[in-house]
């Protein structure tokens, strides 16, 4: 967006800020306020003024006339009763909002000349998707947004690209809260697929960034709900997020790639992924719902790779509650008490369920039983398998035999098995600052300051052909120092217009 910006746009920019939307207004003004700005954005052809439109959005959904206020707007952009766009987006309104209220705009308005714009209807029609997703007409609105996607996919406008964006997400949510839901494959979120792969596969051709992200993200979001990892991740190994993509669709994109990673048993992976989607994740406001599903992700993940999360995190503001489960998960797994985590999942299993992490917490019991062997080993320079049953609930002494190998094999704890015996021989701890693994720390920190540095460097902004306009001036300058040497020549600036500055010659 930004590299077919001009000076005129940036200009222009600043006069739309004294035109954009103030919250003290009532819904219907910031409604047709907001016609100019996406009328500038067409005329620029520059995306922020859509965008600053579409910020509205969280603002009038609150407003208590949201209703009368869109059907004013839709009335002020399209005065004839005959249009066939007005008909349209009235038609999915409730019939006492669209008989009562008046079509002229209210509070002395000014309302654009040029109103009759396919982005000012895909603007009103964004609106009417989220008045229907407010009200619960979830069917309603799947009806409406069906045939609204296609046309703004027919259209193949660029100045369509955000507002096309936004309505293939709300599309999505209609489709998700029809019956039945997922994770049946008898759901609705089976049928859209081919709709939507569409609508990537043309987005990729028209270079359309915007559509792309979003769709790839609801995409990958379709599949997970459904549990078809396989398909998600082929989509991930096909597909590329585009660099310019929205913050917000960058951190859902880590969190289902976490989550994708994770269930294929790639920790290592999905740590990765998960820790990059908390950092741009905001801590604070609205966001702060995914900010909690992701770092509740994060914590099973950590204790999945044998690491015990930082006690810090239980204790944020927006965390705490919302973690109190987890932390006792982490309780029982850090002491390896595996009578006590059994008895956590039991009771929170609820809670795991409706997060999504029930699955990876069962698969915790082994590392429970891993991190027992280890206190034990830490505790005992020997010690009998009969003991280790005793202490770790485990029925026999061959059970206990195999998972001690197992954790010896896995690096969990440097010991060896007298099978003869029966005993755990515990060897003697290394020093850590003898080994590679302090270095290995500070290279990934320093390797994630970087990488933050230079996504900051590729998200500034710059006015597109400032070089030229320095280049004209300096070119200016240049002719006019010319004309002076000129002059000099010719004799026409004589001894008392020089102001004394050829004195020397």
């Amino acid at each position: 967006m930004a590299d077919k910006m001009d000076i005129d746009a940036i200009n222009g920019e600043k006069e739309a800020e004294k035109v954009g939307p103030a919250p003290e207004l009532p819904a219907d003004r910031v409604i047709i306020n907001n016609f100019g700005l996406i009328v500038q954005a067409v005329n620029t052809f520059d995306h922020r003024f859509t965008l600053r439109a579409l910020r509205s959005i969280s603002t009038l959904r609150k407003a208590d006339n949201f209703a009368e206020a869109l059907v004013k707007g839709i009335r002020t952009a399209f005065p004839k009763p005959s249009n066939n766009a007005r008909r349209v987006l009235e038609e999915a309104l409730p019939a006492q909002h669209t008989t009562v209220t008046n079509g002229t705009a209210s509070n002395g308005a000014k309302v654009p000349e040029e109103t009759q714009f396919a982005e000012v209807w895909a603007y009103l029609g964004v609106l009417v998707q989220v008045y229907l997703y407010d009200a619960g007409e979830h069917k309603k609105g799947a009806e409406f947004s069906d045939h609204f996607v296609d046309k703004i996919r027919d259209l193949n406008r660029r100045t369509l690209d955000p507002i096309g964006a936004k309505a293939y997400f709300y599309y999505s949510l209609f489709i998700e809260n029809l019956d039945p839901k997922p994770p049946s494959k008898q759901s609705p979120v089976m049928d859209i697929r081919p709709k939507l792969l569409a609508a990537l596969r043309s987005a990729v051709l028209r270079k359309d960034a915007d559509t792309q992200s979003v769709v790839t993200v609801l995409l990958l979001r379709n599949y997970i709900s459904t549990a078809d990892i396989t398909q998600a991740d082929l989509l991930v190994a096909q597909t590329q997020l585009p660099n310019s993509a929205a913050n917000s669709q960058v951190c859902r994109y880590l969190y289902y790639l976490g989550r994708i990673r994770a269930i294929q048993l790639s920790y290592t992976q999905a740590h990765e992924h998960l820790v990059a989607a908390t950092r741009k994740s905001p801590t604070t406001g609205p966001a702060v719902g995914f900010y909690q599903q992701a770092t509740k992700l994060l914590v099973v993940v950590e204790l999945l790779m044998g690491d015990i999360p930082d006690r810090s995190i239980f204790r944020q503001a927006s965390l705490e509650s919302a973690l109190y489960p987890y932390f006792k998960l982490v309780q029982a797994v850090r002491v390896g008490d595996l009578q006590a985590f059994l008895k956590c999942v039991s009771v929170y299993e609820d809670q795991f369920r409706k997060d999504g992490t029930y699955s990876l917490t069962l698969r915790l019991r082994q590392n429970v039983i891993k991190t027992g062997v280890r206190m034990l080993s830490l505790s005992y320079s020997r010690i009998s398998l009969r003991d280790i049953c005793t202490r770790l609930g485990v029925h026999s002494e061959e059970s206990a035999e195999y998972i001690t190998a197992k954790a010896i094999r896995d690096g969990v704890i440097e010991a060896t098995l007298d099978h003869q015996q029966g005993h755990l021989v515990t060897t003697p701890q290394r020093d850590a600052y003898s080994t590679m693994e302090p270095s290995e720390a500070f290279h990934a920190r320093i390797e994630a300051l970087l990488g933050m540095r230079d996504e900051c460097v590729m998200a500034m902004r710059y006015p597109t052909n400032k070089h030229r306009q320095e280049i004209a001036e300096a070119a200016k300058a240049r002719e006019r120092e010319r004309e002076l040497a000129k002059e000099i020549v010719d004799g026409e600036i004589d001894d008392g217009e020089d102001d004394g500055g050829f004195e020397g010659m």
